[in-house]
């Protein structure tokens, strides 16, 4: 992975407390480590933005592994404009007619910026492939041609980063009946969701084939195992944090300014200001 980052910088330090691997995390301790890390991301974005790196993060998996989970708890703490999110849906009719990678080339980073990419050009590999939304020979070349675009993009300067959320079959079924449940959750529940449901060992096969030909040396696969949701938060945030050297660059001290008299100013009527209603 090309970094700009100095050989002495390093990543978030451990709290001194290990949990072991087969203990079931508290929320509280769960909620206090996460606090840790956020606060480690935040200073990965000003490394990020004080050294230009160009940073993209694939996030691929299972559905119902925890991709999104994690996704919203990397940016939850950080600056929209410096970490922001990809999630493209189905592709145009005219995007259909485009180089395969040329609509996920507009959304790579420039300098002091990282991209989360929740689903990515893998999609050809796996829903494409299995539900039959491409042709053998489009799979193929996809094959043939992917490690020498990712090649090309570390090389250029961007680091780049892959995820793979793995959960088991129970697990799976446990969140999708949560999902059909909960009518805040509903929307999850995608008809490619259910399908992939039913075709359980083809996407298994595909996700083996794609990791034969795309777990490269310069962009290998980071497989996270999702069946502990809190656990695979932390694991993939320390992993991330662990990817990308970098140090704290600080704060000069911040000083509040005295805000001015306002001599000569008048606040116009309340009354002619349209309020929302305070319910609460």
């Amino acid at each position: 992975m090309a970094s700009k980052a100095k050989k002495n910088a390093t990543g978030p330090k451990s709290s001194g407390k290990a949990v072991a691997q087969t203990s079931k995390l508290t929320k509280a301790a769960y909620e206090k480590e996460l606090a840790r890390l956020q606060t480690e991301l935040v200073k990965l974005q000003d490394w990020i933005k004080h050294e230009g790196l160009k940073v993209v993060v694939i996030f691929e998996g299972r559905d119902a592994a925890g991709k999104g989970g994690v996704i919203k708890r990397i940016t939850e703490r950080v600056s929209p404009r410096i970490c922001r999110v990809v999630a493209l849906p189905a592709p145009t009719e005219r995007e259909k007619t485009q180089w395969y990678f040329q609509r996920y080339v507009a959304h790579l980073p420039a300098a002091g910026e990282m991209v989360l990419f929740d689903r990515s050009w893998y999609n050809r590999a796996g829903v494409e492939r299995v539900m039959g939304f491409c042709t053998p020979e489009e799979y193929e070349e996809f094959l043939r041609s992917c490690p020498s675009f990712e090649r090309m993009l570390v090389r250029s300067g961007i680091i780049l980063i892959k995820y793979w959320f793995s959960v088991s079959d129970e697990e799976q079924e446990r969140r999708f009946q949560a999902r059909i449940k909960d009518p805040t959750k509903r929307w999850k529940l995608s008809p490619m969701d259910l399908e992939s449901r039913s075709r359980w060992v083809e996407y298994s096969r595909a996700k083996d084939d794609m990791f034969s030909y795309t777990d490269i040396r310069q962009a290998p696969w980071y497989v996270v195992n999702g069946d502990d949701k809190r656990k695979a938060r932390l694991n993939c945030i320390s992993h991330l944090l662990s990817a990308i050297p970098y140090e704290d660059v600080g704060y000069k001290k911040i000083k509040l300014p005295t805000r001015n008299s306002g001599e000569g100013y008048v606040r116009p009527p309340l009354e002619d200001q349209t309020f929302v209603p305070e319910v609460y």
